[in-house]
């Protein structure tokens, strides 16, 4: 089953999916401006005009491109699981192990939120920047913050639908 087949929620969580579809969107176009960088700076070395900080883009373009697919798989329930174990147990037990993954899901949202915050204060304190384009580092962690939070909701959404389908079962 692919992952937009899992999308149609409505009301308040049909918002929260649609933007964290959209969010999931922008992520593939930092992935892909991260592609066009180092495809200029692989062709700019054969003239000798590279792109100056072109690991430094790589870098922190591929931070915030894989933690906003995050809430992505989490909404669409594409994450990645070892269905080999659960592929003959009844459906109750499989109810018992989503709603399981979702409290996982919400605990590690919830947990890198307050962590990852607290390395932004720490990077922001400090005036860490990088190398050679002099970026201000913390500024990396606004866009993985806001992932991690829409993580956190997904897994929220997806621990209330997980819930009412184990309760369904028994």
């Amino acid at each position: 089953m692919g992952a937009f087949q899992k999308l149609g929620r409505t009301g308040l969580a049909g918002a929260f999916e649609k933007i964290i579809v959209g969010w999931a969107l922008a992520g593939g176009l930092v992935l892909l401006a991260v592609v066009f960088v180092n495809i200029y700076s692989v062709v700019g070395n054969i003239w000798a005009s590279p792109f100056p900080g072109d690991f430094e883009l790589t870098e922190i373009g591929v931070a915030i491109a894989v933690f906003s697919f995050l809430p992505f798989c989490q909404i669409t329930d594409a994450n990645v699981t070892a269905d080999i174990f659960t592929s003959k147990a009844r459906p109750r037990v499989k109810a018992f192990f989503a709603v399981i993954a979702s409290l996982v899901a919400l605990g590690f949202g919830v947990l890198l939120v307050w962590r990852m915050y607290l390395g932004m204060s720490d990077q922001r304190e400090y005036e860490y920047t990088t190398t050679i384009l002099q970026i201000p580092v913390w500024y990396a962690y606004i866009p993985v913050l806001i992932s991690l939070g829409l993580l956190s909701i997904g897994a929220f959404i997806t621990l209330n639908e997980t819930t009412r389908e184990l309760t369904r079962r028994t």
